[in-house]
This record gives C-alpha cells, sequence and structure tokens, in this order.
C-alpha cells in the first residue's frame, strides 16, 4: 500500500508541473527572458528554499547541513545543478518550437534514462567503496529501456504530426514551431536536464540524520535549483541586455498579473520534486522503485504533458493514424511507471 502511495504522490506532483507552463501564458507583455527570469525566482529559490526548511527538525537550522564536511558534495550538487541550469534554459526553448507535449516527451525522454543511469554511474566513480553501480539492477534497466520506447514513439507521432500539418496549421498551434531546430534542442536539453538527478544523487546525503524520511532530499533539491538559477539568471540578465527588454521589470501596472502567474507556474513546477521527496519516502522499502523514481517522475511528466497538449489543441488536425501512435507511446509510458515492481 505504501509503494501505491508514494507512485501516486510522485504522479500528482508530475501533473502539476505538466500544468505549469499554461499560468506563463498568462503572462503578458514581457519578453521570454523576463518572464522566465521572474517564474525562475519562485521555482528554483523561493519554494525550494521553503521545501528545505522542512527537513529541518526542530531546535536546528538549515545553514548547519552547509559545513566543511560537507563541502565537496554541496559543491558537486551545486555544480551539477547549474549544468541542469542549461537543460532548463534549452527545455523553455524546445517548448517554444516544439510545442508542450513534443518538446517535453524529447526533452524528458532523454533525461529519464541518463539521469537515472548517470546518478549511480557518477557516484560510483567518486565513491567506488559504496558499490553505487549494484542500484542499476536488471529490472531498473528494463524500465528505462521501455521508458524510453515509449518516448521514441511519441517523438514519431511527432513526426507524423509535423509531415501531415500545413505551415498555418503548425503556426495555429505552435507559433514557433520548427521541427529540426526544436528537435536539436530538444536532446540537449534532455541531456543537461539529467544532471539533476546527478545532483540529487550526490546531495543525497546532505541532510538531518533525525529529518523525517519524506523530506530528506529537499535540502539537496533547493542546492540543484540553486545552481541552476545562477546558470539561467545570467543567461536571461544577458537577453535582457542584448534585446534591450529591461523595461519590462518597469512595467508597474503588469505587476499583479504577471508576477502572479510568475509564481503560479513556479509553485506548480517546484511540486514534482517536493513530490518526489515525499514519494521517494513511501518507496524505501523498495530499492528497485527508489533508483528508478526519477525515471518514473520523467515518464509520468512526459505523459501529463502530452495531456495538456491534446487539451491545448497542439495535435488539432493531426490524422487519426497520428494520434493513436501517440496515444500507444503514453500507454507505453505509464506501463513502464509498474514495470520495474513487477519484474
Amino acid at each position: 500500500m505504501e509503494i501505491v502511495l508514494g507512485l501516486l504522490i510522485i504522479a500528482i506532483g508530475s501533473f502539476c508541473q505538466s500544468s505549469s507552463y499554461v499560468p506563463i501564458k498568462k503572462v503578458r507583455d514581457w519578453s521570454w527572458e523576463s518572464f522566465w527570469l521572474v517564474q525562475g525566482v519562485f521555482a528554483w529559490l523561493v519554494f525550494p528554499f521553503l521545501g528545505a526548511l522542512l527537513a529541518v527538525p526542530a531546535g536546528h537550522s538549515l545553514c548547519e547541513l552547509f559545513t566543511a564536511d560537507n563541502s565537496f558534495r554541496i559543491w558537486m550538487t551545486i555544480l551539477f545543478g547549474a549544468l541542469w541550469g542549461v537543460g532548463g534554459l534549452t527545455f523553455g526553448l524546445s517548448m517554444r518550437y516544439l510545442g508542450v507535449a513534443l518538446g517535453q516527451s524529447i526533452s524528458l525522454g532523454t533525461c529519464a534514462g541518463l539521469g537515472t543511469i548517470l546518478g549511480p554511474v557518477m557516484l560510483n566513480i567518486f565513491f567506488p567503496e559504496g558499490h553505487y553501480l549494484a542500484q542499476l539492477t536488471a529490472a531498473v534497466i528494463i524500465g528505462v529501456v521501455v521508458t524510453l520506447v515509449g518516448i521514441c514513439i511519441i517523438g514519431i507521432a511527432g513526426g507524423m504530426k509535423s509531415k501531415s500539418m500545413s505551415e498555418e496549421e503548425k503556426k495555429e498551434a505552435v507559433k514557433d514551431f520548427n521541427f529540426p531546430k526544436g528537435i536539436a534542442i530538444a536532446l540537449l536539453a534532455g541531456v543537461m536536464s539529467g544532471c539533476f538527478n546527478v545532483g540529487l544523487e550526490f546531495g543525497s546525503t546532505i541532510t538531518f540524520a533525525d529529518s523525517a524520511e519524506i523530506y530528506r532530499t529537499l535540502p539537496a533539491t533547493f542546492l540543484v535549483t540553486l545552481g541552476g538559477f545562477v546558470t539561467n539568471a545570467v543567461y536571461c540578465l544577458y537577453q535582457n541586455s542584448r534585446n534591450r527588454t529591461f523595461g519590462d521589470y518597469g512595467k508597474v501596472s503588469l505587476y499583479a498579473n504577471n508576477i502572479l502567474f510568475c509564481c503560479l507556474a513556479g509553485a506548480l513546477w517546484y511540486s514534482q520534486f517536493f513530490g518526489l521527496s515525499l514519494g521517494k519516502g513511501y518507496l524505501a522499502g523498495s530499492p528497485t522503485l527508489l533508483t528508478f523514481s526519477w525515471c518514473i517522475l520523467m515518464a509520468l511528466n512526459v505523459t501529463f504533458s502530452n495531456v495538456w497538449g491534446i487539451i491545448l489543441n497542439e495535435w488539432k488536425g493531426t490524422t487519426s493514424a497520428t494520434r493513436a501512435v501517440l496515444l500507444i507511446g503514453i500507454v507505453v509510458l505509464i506501463v513502464s511507471t509498474f514495470l520495474p515492481q513487477i519484474l
């Protein structure tokens, strides 16, 4: 029962994340770099910090975790967070050129596979005495492969969509639709985004021994998003300067609307990792699912993002065959989330 509850919590967080780009559509008269930075303040600083505080037992402070003894793991966690930040930037661009459904599918699919495998591999390189490669059991590898198969199927549906739609229909569904450019950016986003889980693995011991199990990974999550925020902030401010869009922040009349929806988007985005932490607390009895939890989250993100893609009419005008392939891909992804436990 605890495993089912853990998976359900991760699914709820995933659904919230996949909904996070809907509020952004309500942001008015700001350039991409301006709203991306503002929502990032909430998504990568404010809410992760508040989440990390939940892992602090009474009588302690969060600063107690940031000691010289933890310095290597802290800096590695932040470093991989900064690398993930590159993925976050290109992730947003992938949806700009491919739409919510296809952009998230390609990016998160690559992220799911690499993130799951790279975490234990990198830890084993630096801490071979921990035998972290033992986490990559046959069940985990099979689950990753099935997840990637589901992503490939959805990618095929995206290719079919591109071929079957006229240029006018593409622009109506996704304003800046560009399939070749979008695919390249989405793959880069996926590779770099996988670094998030690597950062979580390095930061897994940065916690209090008496923290509740469901909150134990939240301090590491904050460090990863902190590194990612730095990368994104530098890029966005550079774009503000290059495009002369610093004036966006001076449009006081838009604050009530834009900051509200950026805050909502940030809260929804962070929900995936808050849910992942809580969910992993209930999966402790299944080491296989614990290792596979990252892939589960990404698979569910892809599933829900495509549901939103359908709701937002991004697949409007496609053939029944294209939609059937998309549905098959979604079903495969859903199956992949339970497969390791069955095996």
